[in-house]
């Protein structure tokens, strides 16, 4: 094998990418494997002090799990996150709200809020302590040509005119994938027709630990919250608006849209004082017909995206980065070559399935919250006030959410 040629390439060092790289290269059977990590950016981005990473995650306990086991998540709690105890949900529409708290089923927390750039730099640390990790950066791909009875390797073509050869290709660049472009996987996904309007505020009152969510007939609202030496006012907005709406909100000054951000909050924590810089990021879904072909898998966004009302993308990747590192490791043990179909058959079996679900189950909420019938706002309120009032229905949905049993 020569310095071009590698066992496994991953396209994509960020969450998804990076936690697969460290995942399968910690594996006994995996030691001798050379793993190629491509990734387009030359840098990760760091906060520091009151300046908070716009984007963040909300993540599981199966999620946390994964990051402990690959030896990142005490890394990550010395820079910094926030634990979140409650979650809060009402409907915009009318009087009915759903409360759930982790002391409903024994935990010490629903989950974690934490930056993105915090976890990647976490994880950029992490895979270079693997003497079998490569990474290749910066550096974009600009042609892959698949395995062929002649040349049974996948061969990846970069943008400067190198070229590698891989067993296996992994696709983990985001929901733009150009992997997933040029290997010509197809999709389904349309226009949401909205926006989700990111950026870190500070409110009036403290946070309490709590994630908070109103849904209205525009989109829903989040504020998540964050922690920086104590300090319980800070807040990761995500406010996902119809294309007008989301306009509107991104001309106004900041003053004018924390005004605003307070009544469509209904000032559940005072005032909005301040806000960063925003981002408006246009929402589309799109999920892979299949995630695999001969000698490629897709993971993480690239396989598919969602509406992130439910907070739920990262952590779908994370699942995909389990199992597909579990059949890598199988497949390492039992002898078998990794591009083996019938191990990414079982890869997108076990995976497909359930995200397809997921992605279902969110497309009718949206529809659900979205609809201004007031036969659907009288049903919809009646359903979130008895769900709220059966704890053991409650507790099967968090179980479910966190990940655990």
């Amino acid at each position: 094998m020569d310095n071009t040629d590698y066992d496994l390439v991953i396209v994509g060092a960020g969450l998804v990418g990076a936690t697969l790289a460290c995942a399968i290269a910690q594996t006994d059977a995996a030691q001798n494997l050379r793993i190629a990590v491509i990734e387009a950016s030359s840098e990760v981005q760091h906060f520091s002090g009151d300046h908070f990473d716009p984007r963040v995650v909300a993540l599981t306990h199966a999620s946390q799990k994964l990051l402990t086991d690959i030896g990142c998540w005490d890394g990550i709690v010395a820079q910094r996150v926030c634990v979140y105890r409650e979650m809060k949900v009402w409907d915009g529409e009318g009087t009915a709200a759903i409360e759930f708290d982790c002391a409903e089923v024994q935990q010490s927390h629903l989950g974690h809020i934490v930056e993105n750039s915090v976890i990647v730099n976490q994880l950029r640390e992490r895979m270079a302590q693997h003497k079998n990790i490569f990474l290749i950066q910066p550096a974009a791909v600009a042609q892959v040509i698949p395995a062929q009875a002649e040349f049974p390797r996948v061969r990846v073509q970069l943008s400067n005119g190198d070229e590698i050869t891989t067993t296996l290709l992994i696709a983990a660049d985001g929901a733009q994938s150009k992997v997933r472009e040029l290997a010509e996987f197809s999709t389904r996904e349309w226009d949401y027709g909205q926006q989700a309007i990111i950026t870190t505020v500070r409110t009036e009152q403290p946070h309490e630990f709590t994630a908070w969510q109103r849904f209205m007939h525009t989109g829903p609202l989040a504020f998540l919250p964050l922690q920086h030496n104590g300090a319980e006012h800070s807040c990761s907005i995500v406010w996902s608006a119809d294309d007008v709406l989301a306009t509107e909100l991104m001309a106004l000054g900041d003053e004018a849209f924390c005004a605003r951000l307070t009544t469509a909050f209904e000032a559940r924590l005072g005032r909005v004082i301040s806000c960063d810089k925003r981002y408006a990021i246009p929402l589309r879904q799109r999920h892979a017909t299949t995630y695999i072909q001969p000698g490629i898998a897709l993971v993480g966004d690239a396989a598919h995206n969602i509406h992130p009302l439910a907070g739920q993308g990262v952590n779908l990747g994370l699942q995909d980065v389990l199992v597909l590192a579990q059949e890598i490791e199988r497949a390492l043990a039992r002898g078998i070559p990794l591009a083996d179909y019938s191990i990414l058959r079982r890869y997108q079996r076990q995976r497909l399935a359930g995200n397809l679900g997921m992605m279902t189950a969110m497309e009718g909420f949206k529809r659900l919250f979205g609809n201004r019938s007031l036969s659907v706002n009288w049903l919809r309120n009646t359903g979130m006030r008895q769900l709220n009032s059966v704890a053991a229905i409650k507790k099967i949905i968090i179980n479910s959410a966190l990940g655990v049993s």
